[in-house]
């Protein structure tokens, strides 16, 4: 065999989004586009807000010499200086320019502290259910992923992250809103996760690093706020794209905001800017660091996603489906009515709904549904799940 073994591996577990879009081209082809529910994407697909064409046309237009050049490894000093501003609200703590890097999207960004991070055989907790590349992103830098299941309604479970911290344990990703429960994690759990952490520091003699995945900060509903992890742990980083909020995410902008009272901060910036660079990603695209340099405060109507958000968990309760209302993010992570969600799955694709089964998300027994779709599609989608559940009811 020429072809990696490891990747074949990986290729194999990491299907199920893609088997279900090979799926999904099938039966649309078969049946029509429009008669077929396609839940199983989790593409943006608000238009972007109006400025951001303005703002690209313009910039575009420009003639200024090299404004197509290479610029420093970190991106434009002033395009980190809004960002800066931008995580400085957020957060609720000031962070200077220097601690910020401009990344190619937040799967850029993650590869890029991974790299930083890691020595061979370092763990890194994950949370289930996680976005399913954490693994491969821990993997390509010699880590080890710890899957450390949350609890029933999908919220930190200190304890049994406790419980697996080890001398060898290097970092914990959070991900919060959560792709793809939708839970936020609350202020206080980040309080508890945060003191778990400082105990294992002087159990084990290291620092256990938080690295906060945050590409749905602005996508929260109800009126709720995402809580600030630097202000919980100062051993911690975030990294997130504009994917989301501006609609974008076929763009890869992103970044990395560093803790400015983090452990070696200024080692840890040095190597995450050169680990920028021989990653290949080199730096963030100039004409896009520039266009969200002059966005940063801007974000969607998200006013658009509640309205759907709503629309589906009506339904789904109407149906008879057990799930906890997303509090953020664009997904519902319903139970299924199987013990099987893979068997589930394909129940609902026989009534030409398209999903995910909780599997590929480290959490067997749930299934995604992606709502960002156009409201007719959600509308339309009653009466298919009321026959799948159904269905599942007369095989229990």
């Amino acid at each position: 065999m020429t072809i990696s073994n490891k990747m074949i591996g990986f290729s194999k577990k990491s299907s199920w989004i893609r088997l279900m879009f090979e799926k999904g081209a099938k039966l649309k082809a078969e049946f029509g586009a429009e008669n077929i529910f396609d839940f199983s994407l989790g593409n943006p697909d608000i238009p972007p807000p109006a400025e951001l064409s303005a703002t690209l046309l313009r910039l575009a237009a420009e003639k200024n010499a090299g404004q197509h050049a290479y610029m420093p490894n970190a991106g434009y000093p002033k395009v980190r200086q809004s960002v800066a501003q931008k995580v400085s609200g957020e957060q609720g703590v000031e962070v200077g320019f220097e601690n910020i890097i401009m990344t190619c999207g937040a799967a850029g960004g993650l590869n890029v502290i991974m790299k930083s991070l890691l020595n061979p055989g370092d763990e890194v907790i994950i949370l289930a259910p996680y976005f399913v590349e954490y693994v491969f992103y821990i993997d390509n830098h010699g880590g080890v992923p710890v899957i450390v299941a949350t609890a029933e309604d999908f919220s930190l479970d200190i304890s049994a992250i406790s419980r697996a911290l080890t001398p060898k344990t290097k970092a914990i990703i959070v991900n919060s809103p959560n792709n793809p429960s939708g839970q936020i994690y609350s202020e206080k759990s980040l309080a508890q996760l945060a003191e778990a952490l400082k105990q294992a520091e002087k159990k084990f003699g290291a620092p256990v690093y938080i690295v906060s995945d945050e590409p749905y900060r602005k996508i929260v509903y109800d009126g709720l706020e995402v809580p600030s992890i630097f202000n919980a742990y100062a051993n911690s980083l975030v990294v997130t794209s504009f994917s989301k909020d501006l609609s974008i995410p076929g763009e890869r902008i992103g970044f990395i905001a560093v803790h400015p009272e983090v452990q070696d901060r200024l080692q840890l910036l040095e190597v995450m800017i050169l680990a920028n660079r021989i990653l290949g990603f080199v730096n963030a695209p100039a004409l896009m660091q520039r266009v969200v340099g002059e966005m940063a405060p801007a974000s969607i109507d998200i006013s658009v996603y509640a309205v759907r958000r709503q629309m589906f968990c009506d339904i789904l309760s109407q149906c008879g489906y057990e799930f906890v209302a997303p509090k953020g993010a664009f997904y519902v992570f319903p139970k299924s009515p199987l013990e099987s969600d893979v068997e589930f799955v394909d129940i609902l694709q026989q009534n030409k709904i398209l999903a995910v089964p909780g599997t590929g998300f480290g959490t067997p027994g749930y299934f995604r549904l992606a709502f960002c779709v156009e409201n007719s599609v959600i509308q339309r989608s009653s009466d298919a799940f009321r026959r799948a559940m159904d269905t599942a009811r007369n095989k229990v």
